[in-house]
């Protein structure tokens, strides 16, 4: 079988066999598949799309490209769950839910993934923090999960391999935004892991890979049905994307925001309100409580009481980072900060949150190629919500640069961005603010 009749095949809008599909994940792992035909079938892929069998095919080929972990003998006092995000500008939800879940009883082994595309990655946040081991031992790993409850690391050599290659490849190659990719690339990593519940955070809007609706049901749906299929509950949440997620977008900033709102220092509303209602599904999902609303009471008790800022803080001292996290982080902050002011009264009518993600890109805080370093100091802070009321010269954003032209190029994508309004907040926003959990798909039922 040759590579070239596969991606002709896909081309063509034929669907794949398994043996096509076997023999593509093979070769991703082998290297008998170059990094440009690994790029032309997923540019296929995103064109002529695959059939659901096709994607439940490729999950469970590239579930299986290396190690499935099991947890069965590891003497765990809870259930063993997992979140994941399908990506999006300011998400730091996973740093500050791993932490609250173990609080209320789970154990998190969060295998999560770097930046993709505009949207920031779990671990090159966590890479901000001195020290932090994202690739631990297995023994390692273990004692933490042990002691703190929760992990938050990155897929291990042997854990699905395959999209380890395939992820580094779409990022740089416009195939991101794919339906059977994305799902195959989420749940081969989870089911790899070894869960025992799963719950989706799929975002949709301008700054998500999912913009429409539509778009993002079909997504949770194929999630929820695939990872249904092959024995793993999961129920899936479509979160707001039309404007960032909290206050920062750039890898430190988000970190120490996270720390910030464990401690209680400072939770912006929509923050807590995903997080919240994330975890109330995962609690109610996993059988460690009895409903959902039942789950949302012990996440709040749980931050309130400082149990969940307490397990952060062993996780992040159990792999290497910060002995004292939550009083000294060690982040390294950039040396320019620069302020985008409104040029007049008027009230945020939309935000391009897309181009605020590129923005921190372009600043040092993603990647262009695979391979490129980030710079963990960059970004945005100060970021203010859609029909915000903002006055002549105040702040839209502020820019975090290592440079005044890296600065002056981000400040023209945030004017672009930030469109204003001198006419008055549109209906919606004189109603308040919409919530940011949209749907769900599936049924948190144990």
């Amino acid at each position: 079988m040759l590579a070239q009749e596969v991606i002709a095949r896909k081309r063509d809008g034929h669907a794949l066999s398994e043996a096509e599909i076997q023999h593509f994940v093979d070769g991703l792992v082998s290297g008998a598949w170059g990094d440009s035909q690994a790029a032309a079938l997923a540019m296929a892929i995103v064109c002529r799309g695959m059939q659901p069998t096709e994607t439940a095919l490729l999950t469970q080929a590239m579930t299986r490209s290396g190690e499935v972990l099991d947890w069965s003998q590891a003497g765990f006092a809870g259930p063993v769950l997992d979140k994941h995000s399908t990506g999006g500008v300011g998400d730091k939800v996973s740093l500050i839910l791993a932490p609250l879940l173990a609080a209320c009883g789970g154990i998190v082994p969060m295998v999560s993934g770097r930046g993709l595309g505009h949207t920031g990655g779990t671990l090159d946040k966590l890479q901000a923090l001195p020290g932090y081991d994202i690739n631990p031992q297995h023994d390692r790993l273990l004692a933490v999960l042990k002691n703190s409850g929760c992990a938050i690391v990155g897929a291990s050599q042997q854990l699905a391999p395959a999209d380890r290659r395939l992820y580094a490849i779409r990022d740089v190659t416009a195939t991101v935004e794919s339906l059977p990719l994305i799902t195959a690339s989420i749940l081969s990593k989870k089911l790899a892991a070894g869960l025992q519940s799963l719950v989706m955070d799929v975002k949709v809007g301008n700054g998500a890979f999912t913009s429409s609706m539509a778009q993002a049901t079909d997504l949770a749906h194929s999630l929820v049905n695939v990872a249904a299929g092959a024995g793993l509950p999961t129920v899936a949440l479509l979160t707001d994307m039309d404007q960032p997620l909290g206050l920062t977008a750039g890898n430190a900033l988000e970190v120490q925001e996270a720390i910030n709102f464990l401690t209680g220092r400072e939770q912006e509303p929509r923050l807590r309100e995903v997080t919240l209602a994330l975890c109330g599904h995962a609690l109610h999902l996993a059988g460690l409580v009895g409903g959902v609303a039942e789950g949302l009471q012990r996440a709040e008790r749980a931050l309130a009481s400082g149990a969940a800022a307490e397990r952060w803080a062993a996780m992040v001292a159990g792999l290497g980072g910060p002995t004292d996290v939550l009083r000294d982080a060690g982040l390294g902050f950039a040396p320019l900060l620069v302020d985008v002011p409104a040029h007049a009264d008027a009230w945020i009518e939309a935000i391009d949150t897309r181009a605020l993600g590129l923005a921190v890109v372009e600043l040092g805080g993603g990647r262009r190629l695979p391979g490129d370093p980030v710079d963990p100091r960059v970004g945005l802070s100060g970021m203010l919500a859609l029909g915000t009321r903002v006055s002549a010269g105040e702040a839209l954003v502020r820019i975090h640069a290592a440079s005044s032209a890296a600065a002056e190029q981000a400040a023209v994508r945030v004017r672009q961005a930030v469109r204003l309004s001198a006419g008055g907040p549109a209906p919606a926003a004189e109603a308040g603010p919409r919530s940011a959990v949209r749907a769900v798909v599936g049924r948190s039922s144990a």
